[in-house]
C-alpha cells in the first residue's frame, strides 16, 4: 500500500519536474529557440486546461448521478471548435491586432477603453472563478484524503482544511514564480504553456489507463462492460431537454468566456492558423477524455460499497484492486487537471486586476501621473503577485464556507453560469457597432446580480448567507423574488433557472441600453476596428506629438516595461528611422507602436491614458475625431444607401412578379369560376326543364311522377343554394348584412355545425369540456355557417383513407381561437394565398362540387363579426384557425 508520505513526495517531485520544464522553456525562449513552442500541437494541448478536475474526477461522478448528461460539458466546446471557429478566429485577430491581455481588456478596449467596464468584468471574473478554484482545491484535497484513508487514517474536517490551505499555498508559489516573470502578457508565458502541455498528456494518459484497466481488467471486456451499463441505473436515465440544452449552451459559451480559456485561446496564440488544427484536434482530445467515463462510473457503482463518492472512482477503483502504481498515475492526472487550471486562471485574473484596478487607481492617486519617481513596473508586478495570492485565498475561503461537500459538477456549473455573463457584451461588441459601454455595463451588472441571487449565494447552503425562510418565501415575503422561483417560474431546475433568467435579462438590458444611448467618438472608432477587423487593420491613432519628447516617453516606458526592454524598443525604432545611436523622432506611427507595446503590460485602456498624460492637450481633439468619424460615416452611409436602393429595387421587382403571378392565377380562377358557374347553373336548370316537360306531356305512372318531381325539387334546391351563396357574398362584400346578437356556448354551436355538415364517415375529435367553457355573444347563425363550411370541406377534400378532424380550442393573444385540423395532405404553400379568394377552386374533383365560394364567404363573415379566419401551415394536414370575436366586437358593427 502506498504510504501517505510517499504520495506527498511523488506530488512534490512531479511539481518540481513541471518547474524544471517550465524553467527550461523560459530559458530557451529568452535565447530565441522557441519555434517548437509556437507549434499548433503545443497550442492545442494548452487548450486542455478546459479539462480540469471537473472533467477528470467530476465527469465520472456526474455520469454516476445524472447519466449521459455529463456529455454536455464536452459537447458545447466541440460544437464551438468545429462549427464556430470563425468566431474564435475573429477573437484571435482582435487580440493580436490590439495586443489584448485579457477578456476584460478586450471588452474595455472595444467600448472606448472604458476603465469602469474593465473593473466590472474583472470583478465578475474574480467572483465567478472563485467556485471553480475551490473545486480544484477540493479535488486535490479529497484525492490526498483517499490515500490517507487507504493507509488507515481517515481525515477529519480540520485535516481537510489544512490540506486545502497547503495546496493553495503551493499553487500560489508556482504561479508567482512563472506567471509574473514576463510583465508583457503578449510576450507569452512559454514556461507555463509548456507545463500545461505536459500536464495535458499526463492527465489524458492517466484517464485512459484507468479506463483500460476498468474495461479489460475488471469488467472482462467490451461486451461485459456494455452488459454492466445496460443493467446499471445509467441505462434508465431520461434526459431533461431544457437542462441538456442549457448546459450545452453554457459549456459552449465557456470556451470563450472563461478567463483561463481566453488566456490560452487568444492571448497565448502565436499564429492564427493554429486554430485550424485545434478545430479538429481539440475535439478529439475531448473525445478521448470522455471515452471511459461511463465504464468507470458503472464499474465503480457495481464494485465499490454503497455511499462511496463517485467523484473519486478514478482513484478508489485502482486502490480497491491494490493497483498502487495505477492509482498513483491517476492521482498525478487529477493533480495535473487541477493545477493547470488554477495556474492559468490566476495568471489571467491577476493580469486583469492589476491592469484594470490597481494601476488605474495608482495613476489617479498621483497628480503628476506617469512621470513621477517610482517604478510602474514594480507596482504592476507586485499587484499581480498580490492578486494571485488574493484569488487563491478567495478560492480557499469558498472551499471552507461551502463545506467542500458538494458534487464537483455542481460547483463547476455555478462557476460556468457566472462567467458566461460576459457573452452578450463580448459577442455584441465584436459583431454590432451599435453596442455602447452603457449597454455593456448595464447588461453585465444585471446578469451578475441575477446569477449571484439565483445560484451563487444559495450555493453556500441554507443558513450560511441565505436563511431557509428567505429561500422558501423570498425577501420580505415576496414570493416572486425567491432565488429558485424568480418571477414565479418554479418548475425549472435551479441551474437552468439561473441560466435562463441571468442571460435573458443580461442580453435584453444590453440591447435596450445600447439602443437608448449613443456611443462616444472613441467607441465608434473602436467599434469599427473590432467589428471590421478583417477588412481594416487599425491605422495610426493620429496622435499629435508637438509637446511630447522622446525622453519623456522613454522614461515612462522604462517605468512600465523596464529599462533594458524600453531602451531596446527605442533603439529599434531609431534604426528604422535611420537614426541609429539617437532617440527616435516622436511620430504618430511611433507613438501608436509604443502604445501597442505598453498595452501588453498594463492594458490598452491604461496605456492609452498614460500616453495621453504625456502628450497632454496635443492629442487629437474630440472635434477632429468626430470629423474623421463623420467623414467615414458619410462614405459608408452613401454606400449603404446605394446598396439599400438596389435591394429596394429588387424587392419591388420581386413584389411585382409575385403580384403579376397572383393576378394571372386569379384570372385563371375567374375564368374557371365563370365556366363552373355556367355549368352549375345549366345543369340543374336543364334537369328541371327536361323532367318538367316529361311531366307536362303525361303518360307517366304515379311512381315516375313522384321520382321526376323529386329530381326537380332537388335540382331546384341545388340552384337555390348556389344563388344564395352568390347573393350572400355580394351582401357581405357590400357591408349590407344585418347581424343578430345571440348568446350561447361553443360546444352547442359545434354540435349544430357537425350535424348540419352531413360529413358521413368523418371521425371528429374534440374536447367538449373545453368547448363548453367558452361563452359566445355574437351572430351564432353566421358563425355556425363558417363552422359548417370548414367541416364539410374536410368531408369533401380530405384524401386520407380514414378522414379525421381535430377541433382544438386555445387562447391566442388574449382571444379564443378554434383550430380545425384534418389528417389529409394539406394545401400546397403556393396555393395558400389564393384559397380565400372568391374565384378560387384548387381541384376539379367532381365529387366535391361547389363553385369555390365557401372560404371567401367565411372570410367575409368573420371580418363582419370582428373575428378572423386563416390557414395554418405545418400542422400535418389542412388546418384553419377561426379567431372568435370579442364580446364588444359585434356591438361596434
Amino acid at each position: 500500500m502506498v504510504s501517505f508520505n510517499l504520495l506527498v513526495a511523488v506530488a512534490l517531485a512531479y511539481v518540481a519536474f513541471l518547474f524544471l520544464i517550465a524553467f527550461a522553456a523560459e530559458r530557451r525562449a529568452e535565447q530565441g529557440r522557441d519555434a517548437w513552442m509556437r507549434s499548433s500541437t503545443i497550442y492545442t494541448l494548452s487548450l486542455s486546461i478546459y479539462c480540469t478536475a471537473w472533467t477528470f474526477y467530476g465527469a465520472v461522478g456526474y455520469a454516476a448521478r445524472s447519466g449521459l448528461e455529463y456529455l454536455t460539458i464536452y459537447l458545447g466546446p466541440t460544437l464551438v471548435m468545429v462549427g464556430w471557429w470563425w468566431v474564435l478566429r475573429k477573437l484571435v485577430r482582435i487580440g493580436r491586432t490590439h495586443r489584448i491581455t485579457s477578456i476584460a481588456d478586450l471588452i474595455s478596449s472595444r467600448f472606448g477603453k472604458s476603465t469602469a467596464l474593465g473593473v466590472i468584468v474583472t470583478l465578475l471574473a474574480v467572483v465567478g472563478t472563485t467556485p471553480y478554484i475551490a473545486l480544484q482545491l477540493q479535488s486535490v484535497t479529497f484525492s490526498f484524503s483517499v490515500f490517507a484513508e487507504a493507509a488507515g487514517r481517515e481525515w477529519q474536517g480540520t485535516e481537510l482544511t489544512v490540506a486545502g490551505l497547503w495546496v493553495a499555498a503551493g499553487l500560489a508559489i508556482f504561479t508567482i514564480l512563472f506567471g509574473t516573470r514576463n510583465l508583457d502578457a503578449n510576450e507569452r508565458h512559454h514556461g507555463i504553456v509548456i507545463a500545461i502541455a505536459v500536464e495535458a498528456v499526463v492527465k489524458l494518459c492517466a484517464l485512459l489507463a484507468v479506463g483500460i484497466f476498468v474495461v479489460w481488467g475488471l469488467a472482462g471486456g467490451v461486451r461485459e462492460t456494455l452488459a454492466l451499463i445496460d443493467a446499471s441505473p445509467i441505462a434508465a436515465w431520461k434526459p431533461s431537454g431544457s437542462r441538456w440544452v442549457a448546459l450545452t449552451f453554457v459549456s459552449a459559451a465557456a470556451i470563450i468566456c472563461l478567463p483561463r480559456m481566453f488566456q490560452v485561446l487568444v492571448v497565448e496564440n502565436s499564429d492564427e492558423r493554429h486554430l485550424g488544427t485545434a478545430s479538429w484536434a481539440f475535439p478529439l482530445y475531448l473525445f478521448a477524455m470522455s471515452l471511459f467515463v461511463v465504464p468507470i462510473a458503472v464499474v465503480g457503482l457495481d464494485r465499490l460499497p454503497a455511499g462511496a463518492n463517485p467523484d473519486l472512482f478514478v482513484l478508489t477503483l485502482p486502490l480497491a484492486e491494490r493497483r498502487e502504481g495505477l492509482a498513483m498515475l491517476s492521482f498525478l492526472g487529477g493533480l495535473s487537471s487541477a493545477t493547470s487550471m488554477v495556474i492559468v486562471a490566476t495568471i489571467a485574473l491577476a493580469t486583469m486586476v492589476s491592469n484594470h484596478i490597481v494601476v488605474p487607481a495608482w495613476l489617479s492617486a498621483r497628480s503628476d501621473g506617469a512621470m513621477v519617481s517610482g517604478d510602474v513596473r514594480r507596482v504592476v508586478v507586485m499587484a499581480r503577485r498580490l492578486s494571485i495570492l488574493g484569488v487563491l485565498a478567495l478560492g480557499y475561503l469558498y472551499f471552507r464556507l461551502s463545506g467542500g461537500g458538494a458534487a464537483l459538477a455542481a460547483i463547476g456549473l455555478i462557476s460556468f453560469t457566472g462567467l458566461v455573463q460576459v457573452l452578450p457584451a463580448l459577442i455584441g461588441g465584436i459583431f454590432w457597432r451599435g453596442a455602447t459601454r452603457w449597454g455593456a455595463a448595464a447588461g453585465l451588472l444585471t446578469g451578475f446580480a441575477v446569477w449571484a441571487w439565483t445560484l451563487f449565494l444559495p450555493s453556500f447552503g441554507e443558513g450560511n448567507l441565505m436563511s431557509a425562510t428567505l429561500m422558501a418565501q423570498g425577501p420580505f415575503g415576496i414570493g416572486w423574488l425567491r432565488p429558485y422561483g424568480l418571477l414565479g417560474l418554479t418548475t425549472l431546475d435551479p441551474v437552468v433557472h439561473a441560466i435562463l433568467w441571468s442571460l435573458l435579462l443580461n442580453g435584453a438590458v444590453f440591447f435596450l441600453a445600447s439602443i437608448l444611448t449613443f456611443p462616444t467618438p472613441l467607441e465608434r472608432l473602436q467599434g469599427a476596428q473590432f467589428v471590421n477587423v478583417f477588412e481594416h487593420s487599425p491605422g495610426p491613432r493620429a496622435w499629435s506629438t508637438r509637446s511630447a519628447g522622446a525622453e519623456d516617453l522613454l522614461v515612462m516606458s522604462q517605468r512600465i516595461i523596464g529599462a533594458s526592454e524600453a531602451q531596446a524598443l527605442f533603439q529599434r525604432a531609431a534604426r528604422r528611422q535611420g537614426k541609429e545611436g539617437y532617440l527616435p523622432d516622436v511620430t504618430p506611427a511611433f507613438v501608436e507602436a509604443l502604445e501597442r507595446e505598453l498595452s501588453g503590460s498594463v492594458g490598452a485602456a491604461t496605456a492609452h491614458a498614460m500616453i495621453g498624460q504625456i502628450t497632454e492637450g496635443a492629442s487629437v481633439s474630440v472635434e477632429d475625431l468626430i470629423a474623421v468619424a463623420d467623414e467615414a460615416a458619410q462614405i459608408m452611409e452613401y454606400s449603404a444607401r446605394l446598396e439599400e436602393k438596389s435591394r429596394e429595387q429588387e424587392r419591388t421587382a420581386r413584389a411585382l412578379r409575385e403580384a403579376n403571378a397572383k393576378l394571372t392565377a386569379l384570372s385563371i380562377q375567374k375564368d374557371a369560376f365563370l365556366s363552373q358557374i355556367s355549368h352549375e347553373l345549366r345543369t340543374p336548370m336543364t334537369s328541371i326543364r327536361s323532367f318538367s316537360e316529361l311531366l307536362r306531356d303525361g303518360g307517366i305512372g304515379p311512381e315516375g311522377q313522384a321520382r321526376y318531381a323529386g329530381i326537380i325539387h332537388d335540382e331546384a334546391l341545388r340552384l337555390t343554394r348556389l344563388l344564395d351563396d352568390l347573393l350572400d357574398l355580394a351582401v357581405l362584400e357590400n357591408g349590407q348584412v344585418t347581424l343578430n346578437r345571440q348568446e350561447g356556448r361553443l360546444s352547442d354551436l359545434l354540435d349544430r355545425a357537425i350535424a348540419a355538415a352531413g360529413a358521413e364517415g368523418l371521425a371528429v375529435r374534440r374536447n367538449r369540456a373545453r368547448e363548453a367553457a367558452v361563452a359566445l355573444e355574437t351572430d351564432l347563425d353566421r358563425l355556425a355557417q363558417v363552422f359548417i363550411n370548414l367541416i364539410a370541406n374536410v368531408g369533401k377534400y380530405c384524401a386520407a383513407p380514414r378522414p379525421e378532424l381535430r377541433i382544438e380550442v386555445l387562447e391566442v393573444g388574449g382571444r379564443t381561437a378554434v383550430d380545425f385540423i384534418d389528417n389529409g395532405s394539406g394545401i400546397a404553400p403556393e396555393d395558400t394565398e389564393l384559397i380565400f379568394e372568391k374565384f378560387s377552386r384548387l381541384t376539379d374533383q367532381g365529387t366535391a362540387g361547389g363553385a369555390g365560394l365557401g372560404l371567401a364567404i367565411c372570410r367575409e363573415i368573420m371580418a363582419r363579426l370582428g373575428g378572423a379566419i386563416g390557414y395554418q401551415p405545418g400542422r400535418g394536414g389542412a388546418a384553419f384557425r377561426v379567431t372568435l370575436p370579442a364580446r364588444e366586437a359585434l356591438a361596434a358593427e
